[in-house]
């Protein structure tokens, strides 16, 4: 069969729609190459989004954290987020202004005739909403309660 052709049958999202499925969890397919999965948190819900490139043959990964406040002290929203970013070995995480909450990041590039794809996706999907479970209440002290971004990590880390 032509690779090109090959290409266009298969969408990573119908796998990632089969494991939700399966896992019982709730999700909107947007489109052919969009789908969000709400999911439930220890602290919160959390809005996971996935969009495929087809092109790039590249799928990226979004995990919204649901903590929002009308005023964000930027400097210290920087500098959490360089602080946190330093150690991770899997994505990124960002700050989305235009919804003002914290956001994980990551994209994985398809190799042709990946056979365990839905073994990798799904421990990816695992370790994304484990990151954003172990930050939320850093996230939260940060911008909620006014916390230094140092003083926030401490007790992060005081309490996991």
């Amino acid at each position: 069969m032509n690779l090109a052709i090959k290409q266009n049958l298969y969408n990573p999202l119908d796998t990632i729609e089969a494991i939700f499925e399966k896992d019982e969890v709730s999700f909107d397919r947007r489109s052919d190459n969009e789908l969000v999965a709400e999911v439930l948190g220890k602290w919160d819900n959390m809005l996971v989004f996935f969009s495929y490139e087809e092109h790039m043959r590249c799928l990226h990964i979004s995990c919204l954290l649901n903590i929002e406040t009308s005023t964000v002290d930027r400097t210290k929203m920087f500098e959490l987020l360089a602080l946190l970013n330093e150690n991770l070995w899997l994505g990124h995480f960002s700050y989305w202004s235009e919804q003002k909450m914290p956001i994980f990041k990551h994209s994985i590039i398809l190799q042709d005739e990946e056979e365990l794809f839905t073994s990798k996706i799904s421990k990816i999907i695992e370790l994304s909403i484990m990151e954003c479970e172990r930050v939320y209440p850093i996230f939260n002290a940060v911008m909620r309660q006014d916390l230094p971004p140092t003083q926030a990590l401490y007790a992060g880390v005081m309490v996991m």
